[in-house]
């Protein structure tokens, strides 16, 4: 190969070390915003948070360093599993009250009658 043809691939390998670097900050910025609701998540969520960040930030890797790809995956697992757990506990929440709102509602229906 020429040196021209090395230049090129080693920009190209450094511009996709750069983007997938870039990727995983974002996501670990995002994992911390949501370190917020950690009290409402329970163990499982705590679990997943700490693990995520701790497999980030540990040199061993499945993948050596200058590729985060599997960085990337464990942050997004986490994240994606944080956001269903969130969501899983305030619809719980919500469900309370809706069958509040369902029962006066009924009731309101059978006054008109």
């Amino acid at each position: 190969m020429s040196r021209e043809a090395w230049i090129v691939v080693g920009v190209i390998a450094a511009v996709v070390a750069v983007v997938t670097l870039v990727w995983a900050v974002r996501l670990l910025v995002r994992l911390f915003a949501m370190r917020r609701t950690l009290q409402s998540m329970g163990a499982k969520g705590n679990l997943v948070f700490w693990g995520a960040l701790i497999y980030t930030i540990f040199p061993i890797d499945v993948l050596p360093d200058p590729i985060y790809l599997d960085d990337v995956t464990v942050l997004g697992g986490a994240l994606w599993f944080l956001s269903n757990l969130l969501r899983r506990r305030a619809s719980l929440k919500d469900a309370p009250a809706h069958a509040q709102r369902v029962v006066e509602l009924g009731a309101k229906q059978r006054q008109r009658r």
